[in-house]
């Protein structure tokens, strides 16, 4: 049976850590795939419940309350509202977003714990963990870094070296440090509940490999036959931790759960929630039903850093637990990358969300399809505002928008906004009207196999159909001598439109609206997409409306300028001046001869990025003085410059040039270079002492 062919469906996106903003590497990650799927559902009339909310519990909340001096729940306050109400302007249909911290989920996760408790499924057992002695707390995994094993990174955390993915325990980190202290934590004994992992491998093989191959995404069914091959083991479901939710058992005192045990399940009380507030039957999206057929249809949209806990850990709780539907598929995504770099919140290299839409207002859209364009389905891919602005300028306003603006500014002009059918059909209208009538299915078979950027190119192709025919048929020359033909025209290419209409609204929601508004047509279900006759003769159009501006340069060049000072600004933050050099005596110091010179000249030295060759008056003579400076002035920027030189330095040939001397700069935390020169004029030759 089809994905798409299934009647309920139960959506959920990963829930956001409520210890900073969104960007758009989230997006592109769990939310906009998320959202694409679950607009096309309900276009198709299917039951569907959509998922998400905060999550408020782990240590990166309190890593980040400690951080900024505040409460735990001041930051997940504070946060929540910015992303729920990031999430909302953006577009993204959730039915609910939900917060862990609530009692709901509190209540469910215990009985979620207790269940498996009281099945006897958990491990027991005491183990040494890591402990700062100078904050007298155990350290969760997340307040442990070190070295990777595996790559070599430096900041791996005890749960997962995030720049290669690996699961770790925090004992497998090289030179482990506590991020409270910086100091190096010690081992101490304490008791955890372990989930034995092995002991499900054999359930999760039959499960996953065997059942799911051909279904599940490569990147995600390699990340997963990877983990079962290496063997599983059993992984702690509960922390030493002073934030969570706490452990249902009276030895525990103390203890919190595991948040990979706790926040799967905001799934399911975010539901809860949902059932109650709707009048909704919440067993009904995720209990097992007794004819399976009528199982809810369980779909996880993620990014690859978290497929494991999605495709083993959650699907091996909900195993043991029994009653509840396991994962109908979990399409992650790879990571997207930022102008040739990792995003990175902690360097502050990112476009964050709430940001851009204060600069963008009423761009949600122009983001949503860039972003949909080059998502990393199967492999990370980079999005880079002079792209951004290539797709936005060269496809959405230059194909789409120009396409409808075009269609509808001349009927209104010919024929007061009405839709005329005129003369009869031509072989040339035929045939658009037969291409357009594949485009839903095209669309529709790539959404229900989770290929996003595909199904948006064929929206795309769409829209370029409708260009070609307008300009092949060029109306605007022949309303004078054919004005039935003209009727004709715009009567195929405003039936393409209003396919349009229908098309954007899984991609472009608010154009899709901004289309119908246009068009005087309600909104359409995706039965009416490919439909010809959407349209009947002498149908009133509503008012022209722009849908699309051009991203100027000017607006490119600020983002850009963002994310260079967002470096500079890191750079300077971890700067650490370098250490004092030995000692030198007054005599060796005696010996430099610095002076004042003045630049005359300066020109690149050709086939090089950093070099400029000067001539430079020292007071004493005129001589040329070959610097690598090249990458941060520019030879007509520095004529007359007062610099500092070294004027007795050793004579020394560069790229072909004879260097006499050496020009004083001071570099910056981030390497920028400046000169070390007087602030009043100085004449050329004065000793620098």
């Amino acid at each position: 049976m089809s994905t798409l062919s299934k009647k309920r469906y139960t959506i959920t996106s990963a829930l956001p850590y409520a210890n900073g903003p969104l960007h758009i590497g989230h997006l592109a990650g769990a939310y906009i795939p998320g959202d694409i799927f679950v607009r096309f559902l309900r276009l198709n009339h299917k039951d569907v419940v959509y998922v998400c909310g905060s999550d408020e519990h782990g240590a990166a909340i309190t890593i980040k309350a400690k951080k900024e001096g505040v409460t735990p729940t001041e930051i997940i306050d504070k946060y929540n509202k910015q992303i729920k109400d990031s999430f909302e302007e953006f577009g993204i249909s959730f039915d609910i977003y939900h917060r862990t911290s609530e009692p709901i989920h509190h209540q469910l996760s215990q009985e979620f714990f207790l269940n498996l408790y009281e099945k006897g499924e958990f491990i027991e057992k005491f183990s040494e963990q890591y402990y700062d002695e100078e904050f007298n707390q155990f350290l969760a995994d997340r307040y442990i870094v070190g070295t990777c094993p595996h790559c070599q990174n430096d900041g791996a955390y005890g749960d997962q070296c995030e720049k290669c993915g690996t699961s770790l325990s925090p004992t497998d980190l090289i030179n482990p440090k506590s991020t409270l202290s910086g100091n190096t934590p010690i081992l101490k004994e304490t008791k955890h509940w372990y989930l034995p992992l092995d002991k499900y491998q054999p359930w999760l093989e039959e499960w996953l490999i065997e059942g799911k191959k051909g279904e599940l995404k490569s990147n995600v069914f390699g990340q997963c036959q990877s983990w079962l091959k290496s063997g599983l083991q059993p992984r702690s479901m509960t922390r030493d931790l002073d934030w969570g939710v706490d452990v249902p058992l009276a030895e525990a005192e103390g203890k919190k759960l595991y948040v990979w045990l706790d926040a799967p399940i905001g799934y399911i009380s975010a539901t809860k929630q949902w059932a109650i507030d709707n009048g909704k039957n919440w067993e009904d999206y995720w209990k097992t039903q007794a004819n399976p057929e009528e199982d809810s249809t369980l779909v996880h949209f993620i990014g690859k850093d978290n497929i494991v806990f999605h495709c083993i850990i959650f699907p091996a709780i909900l195993h043991a637990h029994g009653g509840y539907i396991l994962p109908d598929n979990v399409p992650a995504n790879e990571f997207l990358n930022l102008e040739g770099d990792k995003l990175s919140t902690s360097r502050n290299h990112a476009v964050w969300l709430h940001e851009y839409l204060e600069e963008f207002p009423d761009k949600q859209d122009e983001l949503r399809y860039v972003l949909t364009s080059i998502l990393p389905e199967t492999s990370d891919s980079e999005f880079t505002w002079k792209d951004f602005q290539a797709r936005v300028n060269n496809e959405l306003v230059a194909i789409l928008g120009n396409f409808v603006n075009r269609v509808m500014v001349l009927s209104h002009k010919y024929f007061d906004g009405k839709v005329l059918s005129g003369s009869a059909l031509t072989g040339a209208d035929q045939n658009v009207f037969e291409e357009l009538s594949k485009y839903p299915g095209l669309i529709e078979q790539s959404i229900g196999s989770y290929r996003f950027r595909e199904a948006l190119s064929h929206f795309m192709n769409a829209a370029r159909l409708g260009n070609k025919y307008l300009a092949d048929e060029e109306p605007w020359k022949i309303i004078k001598s054919d004005e039935e033909r003209v009727k004709t025209v715009l009567f195929v290419a405003s039936q393409i439109v209003a396919n349009l209409a229908a098309l954007a609204q899984p991609f472009l929601p608010k154009t899709a609206t901004k289309l119908f508004e246009m068009l005087n047509l309600p909104q359409q279900s995706w039965e009416k997409a490919g439909q010809v006759d959407v349209l009947t003769d002498g149908h009133q159009f509503g008012e022209v409306q722009l849908l699309f501006e051009k991203i100027t340069d000017e607006q490119v060049e600020f983002q850009l300028s963002k994310l260079t000072q967002a470096k500079i600004d890191n750079a300077k933050a971890a700067f650490v001046a370098t250490p004092v050099k030995a000692n030198v005596t007054f005599d060796d110091f005696m010996k430099l001869d610095i002076r004042v010179g003045t630049i005359l000249e300066a020109e690149k030295v050709a086939k090089t990025k950093k070099l400029l060759k000067l001539k430079i008056d020292t007071g004493i003579d005129q001589r040329t003085v070959v610097s690598g400076i090249a990458e941060f002035f520019t030879p007509a920027d520095i004529i007359g410059k007062q610099v500092s030189i070294l004027v007795n330095l050793e004579p020394r040939e560069i790229k072909g040039i004879m260097s006499q001397g050496m020009i004083l700069m001071a570099e910056d935390a981030d390497g920028r270079l400046d000169f070390v020169n007087p602030t009043g004029a100085i004449k050329s030759g004065s000793t620098v002492r």
